[in-house]
């Protein structure tokens, strides 16, 4: 096992990672911006380096720094968390290069998996089923109108290098095909440094369900059963729980099955996520592979027992994964719920600024709050607004439901606004109670109907 390692990210999953270490008997560096220089993950690490200015292109984007600081501080490892560097190929290459260990997949896994047409492949010649859609990256305007053409309108564009629900449009009918295809490629290529689209026939509604798997350097791969993420608003998503509530035993083996399968086409090693479209019939469709940590992992630990992070940290340090699929067993149910920094009254604008006064919902089993948040803390205008994650785990679906409502209930942030008020009517909702949701609710059903207190 590592003596020390890096983590190369802020926020909650920096403490979570932090913590997982230390249980572990493992030293921690953090690194951070100017702006998070009182941030709680620089005072919990062992070390902390500051890598650069507030913007996180200077900073939290900043390979040579943040491989710098590594080996400064000799670290032996570094653990990218999620978002910033996580999927980053060239920063996995450049530790390899450097022989630190990347705590993640190969680069080249990250390469074959973050460029989404070249994932379609994969996935097929794996024999998982993906959405019918373009072989190819598409070259012009006229070659994405006759695909659509054939494969029948609604469809969805989508960037090849894409994540994070940017370059991606619902395209209606051939009349918005142009329009639409010109404004994804360039979010695209602001975004990702590349303008490569794709195009696939939208499974409107579905269910977003996606399933964790673990896999070793010798080829053993389990999954750790599936997460339902359909509550999504402008393909971010929002709630997510787990084990989904649409997916039976047979179904929930099939599913599992294909990802174990999309996880050993491409060799994969550490923790990772299989993401499906599941339509109304019961199919289940590949769209795309996480090579990381997920935000919402905790709700897979909570109905597993299984603690990943400290998974991904053994897996990296060459340990073979101990655990076999037929000893994962899903008990209860979990429900995690984003807690952003944000005002849902004006279409879910930023919230930044000082916490005057903070209290985290607590009292009970199966409660946890991971946050990275403290009274006094500024929080800061320049990443994403996430702040915290309230997860509950209950022996039953609807205990778990009533649980949630309870957190939410007390969470106080005092100097800013949050959208917990907005998950508390969102958690109380009819429709979600009873799990009679898809992709297309909270968009289309909830926020229409949904009045926001004064």
């Amino acid at each position: 096992m590592f003596s020390k390692i890096l983590i190369a990210n802020r926020g909650e999953i920096a403490v979570r990672i932090i913590r997982a270490c230390r249980e572990l008997g493992i030293q921690t560096v953090a690194v951070y911006s100017e702006a998070d220089k009182d941030a709680l993950h620089t005072e919990l690490a062992d070390e902390a380096i500051c890598i650069g200015p507030a913007k996180a292109a200077d900073s939290y984007l900043n390979v040579q720094q943040i491989l710098s600081a590594a080996i400064v501080t000799k670290a032996e490892a570094i653990h990218p968390g999620f978002g910033f560097l996580s999927e980053n190929s060239r920063f996995a290459a450049m530790c390899e290069e450097c022989n630190i260990v990347f705590i993640g997949p190969k680069s080249q896994t990250i390469d074959d998996m973050g460029n989404k047409i070249n994932a379609r492949r994969l996935m097929i010649e794996a024999g998982v089923p993906v959405i019918p859609g373009s072989d190819g990256a598409l070259s012009t305007v006229e070659e994405a109108l006759t695909i659509a053409n054939d494969i029948g309108y609604p469809v969805m564009l989508k960037a090849a290098a894409g994540g994070g629900g940017k370059g991606i449009r619902k395209v209606l009918s051939k009349e918005e095909l142009p329009q639409h295809f010109a404004s994804a490629q360039q979010e695209a290529k602001a975004a990702f440094g590349n303008d490569e689209m794709y195009i696939e026939k939208i499974i409107y509604p579905a269910r977003h369900i996606e399933v964790q798997i673990l896999g070793d350097h010798f080829g053993h791969v389990i999954h750790l059963g599936e997460r339902d993420c359909s509550l999504q608003r402008n393909n971010q998503k929002v709630l997510e729980e787990a084990p989904s509530v649409a997916i039976d035993h047979t179904k929930r083996q099939a599913i599992g099955d294909a990802a174990v399968r999309a996880a050993k086409a491409v060799d994969y090693r550490n923790a990772g996520t299989i993401e499906f479209l599941m339509d109304e019939s019961g199919d289940f469709y590949f769209m795309e592979m996480n090579t990381r940590i997920q935000v919402e992992h905790p709700i897979t630990e909570m109905v597993t027992g299984i603690d990943l992070v400290q998974k991904q940290l053994e897996i990296a340090s060459g340990e073979p994964l101990n655990i076999q699929q037929s000893e994962i067993n899903i008990s209860g149910h979990a429900i995690e719920c984003r807690i952003n920094a944000e005002n849902p009254a004006f279409n879910f604008a930023p919230s930044p600024g000082k916490i005057t006064n903070l209290f985290l919902p607590g009292g009970g089993m199966g409660l946890r709050v991971d946050s990275a948040m403290y009274s006094g803390y500024t929080i800061p205008p320049f990443y994403d607004s996430m702040i915290a994650k309230v997860i509950v785990h209950a022996e039953t679906r609807f205990e778990a439901l009533m649980k949630m409502q309870r957190a939410l209930g007390e969470f106080v942030t005092d100097g800013v606004t949050t959208n917990v008020e907005f998950q508390l009517d969102l958690i109380s909702d009819p429709k979600v109670i009873a799990g009679d949701y898809t992709t297309a609710f909270l968009q289309e059903e909830f926020l229409p109907n949904w009045t926001p207190e004064n």
